[in-house]
């Protein structure tokens, strides 16, 4: 099992590390060179051209079964979900095959709306609950993995 995140805008990184760390669980952060961060012990970087879904394709090759992924995008979620990975949101939302669905209808709905020129809600603003709950729902799948 190793933890696998989708590192360009993650709020958790620092999350991540720490319980990643206690469960000696490799860590792989993927993001462009836009959104480089200074290398951290422990950790392995690999930093990718700034083109649409270079991480994603990254992560894609890389992710095994059992391991866990760290995402907002739900079309790589779903990926990771078919390849026995689990997936999660930095807000402690874990993607599943029964909820994984209606999540890409939403996403294609909200596109097809702003193409036509209309405008769609954007994300709530992310809060310590919102850290706290990503905290205890990667423990949980850690610990899951370790079983």
């Amino acid at each position: 099992m190793k933890l696998i995140v989708d590192a360009d805008a993650c709020p958790v990184k620092d999350i991540i590390i720490e319980v990643g760390h206690s469960y000696q669980l490799p860590i792989l952060m993927v993001c462009s060179y836009s959104h480089y961060s200074r290398p951290i012990a422990g950790v392995e970087n690999i930093m990718v051209d700034n083109i649409a879904q270079a991480a994603d394709m990254v992560i894609m090759n890389r992710v095994k079964a059992g391991d866990i992924v760290v995402t907002q995008d739900y079309g790589l979620a779903s990926i990771v979900l078919a390849k026995g990975a689990m997936a999660l949101h930095h807000t402690g939302k874990r993607y599943t095959t029964d909820n994984i669905d209606s999540l890409l209808f939403q996403r294609h709905v909200s596109a097809k709306v702003r193409r036509a020129g209309g405008k769609t809600k954007g994300p709530k603003p992310f809060t310590s609950e919102d850290k706290e709950k990503f905290r205890k729902v990667l423990i949980e799948c850690c610990s899951q993995g370790r079983l």
